[in-house]
């Protein structure tokens, strides 16, 4: 029987989807789905204050990385008395959550030089769409139930492959800015330019498969936007219209195609979109529900989304 740890949400979401919910036994303190996960005991913490504006977060955290400093805080002594022989963590990004060298530090501290066996470390690093699907059939093979694995991707890949295959019948793809960071500005990228293909729309900033590039409100302005969708990484739909109005201020935002005709949205960051789990396709959805409503609706307005 495995003792896992899940160190990053998404992990958490492919775990319990796998079908290992009740051998979590430690998790992130940003592991919050399924909700039942609550009641697991958390192992991490970050370095810095996550309340606050955008560009207050922003501040804080690129000081703690200048200082070459880790984001986040791994309980090695809980890790310890927890004794898992599975933890799931991820090499993609510093900020994003817990590293791969956060937790090989941490496991070092109460192994040693004992003879007690390492446990085994999944590293996750997701960077297109392939890439999450992937990952999912890894974590099935390192826990051996690799078919289980594949049935659970290929039950997504039908569902998002049925989404796409109605979107190509569209005659107007808009022009859609997807937004991952307020302030300062950085577009969305890797899995998403795919997903907003799919849905039927054309994606503006960010490639797929690469990081997430900072922008500028002049390049905004350039592209002149159909559709914007904000939905920065951690934000809920509350805290990113909260932070709206300092995009609003700006005189150049009313005149932005997307602005005038009622075509920008908000949508939940935090549990949709920058989670690279088995809620992808809850994403993809969301995406088709805003840019064809005449084609798609999946019920995930006011809760997933809503427009501006």
């Amino acid at each position: 029987m495995y003792r896992i740890v899940s160190l990053l949400p998404s992990a958490t979401e492919i775990v319990c989807a796998l079908g290992f919910h009740d051998h979590l036994v430690g998790r992130s303190h940003e592991c919050d789905y399924p909700t039942s996960v609550a009641q697991i005991p958390v192992l991490t913490s970050p370095k810095f204050n996550p309340e606050g504006s955008s560009r207050e977060v922003d501040e804080r955290v690129k000081q703690i990385l200048s200082e070459a400093l880790s984001v986040y805080r791994v309980d090695a002594e809980k890790l310890r008395i927890l004794r898992p022989d599975v933890i799931v963590t991820q090499s993609q990004c510093d900020v994003c959550a817990v590293s791969i060298e956060d937790v090989e530090a941490a496991t070092a501290q109460w192994i040693g030089g004992t003879s007690e066996a390492k446990p085994k470390l999944i590293s996750l690093a997701p960077y297109g769409l392939r890439d999450v699907l992937a990952d999912m059939e890894r974590v099935a093979v390192e826990l051996e139930v690799a078919e289980r694995g594949m049935e659970v991707v290929g039950r997504l890949s039908q569902r998002m492959t049925a989404i796409e295959q109605r979107a190509k019948g569209v005659a107007v793809r808009p022009g859609v800015a997807c937004i991952e960071w307020i302030d300062p500005l950085m577009a969305a990228g890797n899995w998403m330019p795919e997903l907003v293909a799919m849905a039927g729309g054309h994606n503006l900033f960010g490639s797929a498969g690469k990081h997430s590039p900072w922008m500028s409100f002049e390049d905004m302005t350039a592209e002149n936007p159909d559709v914007i969708l904000l939905a920065p990484c951690g934000f809920n739909i509350e805290r990113t219209a909260a932070e709206l109005p300092s995009l609003a201020r700006r005189p150049e935002w009313t005149q932005l195609k997307a602005v005038r005709d009622g075509h920008v949205f908000v949508a939940d960051g935090n549990q949709f979109f920058n989670r690279p789990g088995p809620r992808i396709v809850e994403s993809l959805e969301i995406l088709a529900e805003m840019l064809h409503p005449e084609l798609f609706h999946f019920g995930h307005e006011g809760s997933g989304w809503r427009r501006v």
